[in-house]
């Protein structure tokens, strides 16, 4: 394990976790790569400037980086970096990349043969997950579902089968249709855990079945308010229907009439015509 003082860093382009609220959330190699850089690229300078005074460190240049300007900026910092300058990229909160900006970014430089360097830390995936109580030995992170409910839906159709636990981020004026959704989709008697607000002041992690998770969120509307976690216990395993054959279904009920998916499906699978048929249908009545 090292644990070498802070030197001057190589010339890399360094992936600093921040902190998604609590603002003692930040690692000791995290404020040492932020102290001794020679830029900090930041998605929004404000934010980041807020929190490098908040440690008693003074950036020796902070440039913006953000999702509008992300391709032109990163030729930007491969030049810095090819002059032998070591570039700090932190997004908002949390880790950059990860439903953040950032991906770009990174991809520029690995492109470019230049070192990328991840400086690890808080992520609200993680701390969701590690205070769900949700037992699934495998998680699926999404990110943000469409915006609108049908778009959101069909893409749920796709995940109905998935035996592992569900994780979405979620707005607050989103989060009543969308948990609305997960309930039509999912059915109600799926766990859902709601992590709002993580690490911060008016944390709250509640946990209910789908079907009462609407009313708990109705009853206050306190309880609507600020960024969600959202995480859905996975599907019981089927002992009709194997999993292939019901993500055939859906990929094909996309684009075609139910019964002729239905009878691809069946063809191709090999599986029951007539379950394959009223699968169709409880999809279609879900997603209506």
């Amino acid at each position: 394990m090292q644990t070498e003082s802070p030197t001057q860093p190589e010339a890399a382009l360094y992936v600093v976790a921040t902190p998604i609220g609590n603002m003692r959330d930040i690692t000791l190699r995290a404020i040492d790569i932020l102290s001794t850089v020679d830029v900090v690229a930041a998605e929004d300078t404000r934010n980041t400037a807020h929190l490098l005074a908040h440690h008693h460190i003074r950036a020796k240049q902070l440039i913006a980086v953000h999702q509008h300007n992300e391709r032109g900026a990163a030729d930007r910092l491969i030049g810095l970096l090819q002059s032998g300058q070591s570039v700090a990229f932190v997004s908002d909160a949390g880790t950059p990349a990860v439903s953040d900006p950032g991906a770009l970014l990174v991809q520029s430089v690995r492109a470019a043969g230049l070192r990328v360097i991840p400086i690890p830390g808080a992520s609200a995936v993680v701390a969701a997950l590690s205070a769900s109580g949700l037992v699934d030995a495998h998680f699926l992170f999404y990110g943000f579902l469409p915006n609108k409910s049908a778009a959101r839906c069909s893409v749920l159709q796709g995940l109905i089968a998935h035996p592992y636990t569900l994780v979405f981020y979620e707005a607050p004026h989103r989060i009543v249709e969308c948990v609305a959704d997960l309930c039509t989709v999912f059915g109600g008697d799926r766990q859902i855990v709601l992590a709002r607000e993580v690490t911060k002041l008016f944390e709250t992690i509640h946990a209910c079945r789908l079907d009462a998770a609407s009313a708990w969120l109705q009853s206050d509307a306190n309880q609507q308010r600020g960024e969600f976690v959202v995480l859905v216990s996975g599907a019981l395993p089927q002992t009709g229907l194997s999993l292939a054959s019901r993500q055939m279904l859906t990929v094909l009920l996309a684009e075609l009439p139910l019964k002729q998916a239905v009878q691809l499906t069946a063809q191709i699978s090999g599986e029951s015509r007539k379950e394959l048929y009223q699968l169709a249908l409880d999809m279609k009545d879900a997603s209506e």
